[in-house]
C-alpha cells in the first residue's frame, strides 16, 4: 500500500495528538480500566456463584468481549493493549512510576528473552489452554476470578525478572489474538519517513529520553511493517525528536499482504482462533447438550475426550484439510514455490474469515446475555442489592429475530474478504493475474466450506 492510500490522523486532529503526547492520559485510562478489572475479580472471589448474577463474568465475558471482539479490535487494532490493565501493576513496578518518567533504572533483574521463545507459539498454546476450559471459566465466577489474578501475578513476575513488557508481546493469550486480527484494522502507527530513523543515530524510540520510554514492546518504529507486535501505546510518539510518528487511516487488512513477513507460528494462531471459533460455537449455541456437560467438566473422562478433540480439531485436522487445499494450489501455481511457503502464506486468509466467525458467535452470546448488564450493575456481587434499581429486571435479550442476519452478513463479508486476499496471495505466488485466480481457487473452496459450516450451525 502506497502513502497515498494513507491519512495521518495525527496532522488532520492536532487534539488527537496532543493528548496521545500527555504522559497522564494513558494511565488515567489504564487506572479506570484496572477498577473495573478489581471489581471484577472481587465479584468473582466473593460474590454470588451464579455466573449470570456475577459482574466479574457479565462485564469481562459480555461487555468486555463484545467491546473487544465487535469495535475495538475490527476498527481500532490494538487499542485495547494500550489501556490494558493485566500489565499495569508490573510496568509501574518496573518503572517505578505510573505517570512521570522515572529517572531512575529499571526494577528489574534485566534478563534477556531466551532467543527461541521470541515468537507467538506461548500465547498459541495458552489460548489453547484457556479454550478448553472456556465453558468451566464462563459459567463459574471463581475460576474466571483466579484466571485473571493468575495473569497480573504472571505479568508481575515477567516483569520483575525480564525487561519491558514481555508477557504482552511474547506470552498474554489475549494479545496473541489481537494482534493477529489487529492486521486487519484500519489503523496504524507507522514513521512518517523511514530515512529519517535510518539516520538517526540515538534512536530515542528504543532507548528512551526524557520525555519518555523506550518502546515497552521491543520494537523499534524505524522497521514497523505491520501491526502484530505494536501496542500502540504511543511512547514512541513521546520520544521521537524528529515529530516522525503517524497513526495512520488506511485500507483494511494491508498487513496481510506484507511480503517476507508471514511465520508458521501466526498461521497457526489463524487456525487456533477459527477451531477455537468453531468448537464454541458448537458447544455453547448447538443443540448437543451432552457436548455441553463435557466441556463443563461434569466427568473428567469425558472433558479429556473434550479436550483432546479440542486440541486434534484446531491443531491437526483444520491444517491438514487446509495443507491439501494449499498443496492443490501450489500445483496451479506456475513458479516453484515450495508448499511450505504456499501454506503458511495463505493461512493468512484466515485471518479475516476467523474474525467474521468470532464476531458472528459474539453476537449471538453478547446479545442473549446483555439484559444481564443492567441487573448486575445494581447487584454486582449477587447479595441482594439493589443500586440503582435494575437488580429485579427480567432476561429479554434484545431484538433475537435480528441475530441471524446480523451473523450472516458479518460471514459473508469475512468471506469475500478472506477469498480476495487469497487472490492477492496467489497474485504474488504467481506473477500472473489469470493464473492466480485458479490457484487461489482451492483456498477460497476450503474458506466456503467453513463459512457454510458455520451459517449451518447459526441457521439450523
Amino acid at each position: 500500500m502506497t502513502t497515498s492510500e494513507r491519512t495521518d490522523l495525527l496532522i488532520r486532529a492536532p487534539l488527537l495528538k496532543r493528548l496521545l503526547g500527555m504522559r497522564s492520559f494513558q494511565p488515567a485510562l489504564m487506572l479506570i480500566s484496572l477498577a473495573f478489572f478489581v471489581l471484577a475479580i472481587l465479584a468473582g472471589l466473593f460474590g454470588t456463584p451464579v455466573g449470570n448474577r456475577n459482574f466479574g463474568i457479565i462485564f469481562v465475558w459480555v461487555v468486555w468481549w463484545a467491546l473487544l471482539i465487535i469495535i475495538l479490535v475490527p476498527f481500532f487494532g490494538r487499542l485495547w493493549c494500550a489501556v490494558c490493565p493485566l500489565p499495569a501493576v508490573g510496568e509501574w513496578l518496573q518503572r517505578g512510576a505510573i505517570v512521570s518518567r522515572a529517572a531512575s533504572r529499571p526494577r528489574t533483574l534485566g534478563l534477556r528473552w531466551p532467543r527461541r521463545l521470541k515468537n507467538m507459539w506461548l500465547q498459541n498454546f495458552g489460548f489453547l489452554g484457556v479454550a478448553i476450559f472456556s465453558a468451566v471459566i464462563l459459567t463459574r465466577p471463581q475460576v474466571s476470578a483466579w484466571m485473571l489474578l493468575g495473569f497480573v501475578v504472571l505479568s508481575v513476575a515477567l516483569s520483575l525478572l525480564y525487561e519491558k513488557r514481555i508477557f504482552c508481546r511474547y506470552v498474554c493469550p489475549v494479545g496473541g489474538f489481537i494482534g493477529l486480527y489487529a492486521m486487519l484494522a484500519p489503523i496504524e502507527l507507522r514513521v512518517r519517513d523511514a530515512q529519517v530513523c535510518a539516520s538517526h543515530r540515538s534512536k530515542d524510540c528504543v532507548t528512551g529520553n526524557e520525555r519518555g520510554y523506550g518502546c515497552p514492546w521491543l520494537v523499534y518504529p524505524g522497521r514497523l511493517t505491520r501491526n502484530i507486535d505494536c501496542g500502540l501505546c504511543t511512547e514512541c510518539l513521546k520520544t521521537c525528536p524528529h515529530d516522525n510518528i503517524a497513526i495512520n487511516l488506511r485500507p483494511l487488512g494491508s498487513d496481510l499482504l506484507v511480503a517476507g513477513e508471514h511465520r508458521l507460528d501466526e498461521a497457526y494462531k489463524g487456525f487456533i482462533m477459527l477451531g477455537s471459533a468453531l468448537v464454541y460455537s458448537v458447544v455453547l449455541l448447538g443443540p448437543w447438550g451432552w457436548l455441553k456437560s463435557w466441556a463443563n467438566l461434569e466427568s473428567l473422562l469425558h472433558w479429556v475426550l473434550y479436550a483432546l478433540g479440542f486440541v486434534a480439531f484446531t491443531l491437526i485436522v483444520l491444517p491438514v484439510l487446509f495443507g491439501l487445499a494449499a498443496a492443490v494450489s501450489g500445483r496451479l501455481c506456475s513458479r516453484a514455490i515450495s508448499l511450505q511457503r504456499i501454506f503458511i502464506d495463505h493461512a493468512y486468509t484466515l485471518t479475516p474469515l476467523g474474525l467474521a466467525a468470532w464476531i458472528a458467535f459474539s453476537l449471538s452470546f453478547v446479545l442473549g446475555n446483555s439484559s444481564y448488564v443492567l441487573t448486575v450493575l445494581s447487584d454486582p456481587f449477587g447479595w441482594g442489592w439493589d443500586i440503582i434499581g435494575t437488580a429485579n429486571m427480567p432476561w429479554a435479550p434484545p431484538a433475537p429475530a435480528l441475530i441471524a442476519f446480523l451473523q450472516v452478513g458479518v460471514l459473508l463479508g469475512g468471506l469475500l474478504f478472506a477469498a480476495q486476499a487469497a487472490y492477492h496471495i496467489a497474485r504474488q505466488h504467481t506473477g500472473d493475474p489469470r493464473r492466480a485466480r485458479y490457484a487461489a481457487a482451492p483456498i477460497a473452496a476450503f474458506l466456503l466450506i467453513v463459512t457454510f459450516g458455520f451459517l449451518r450451525l447459526y441457521l439450523g
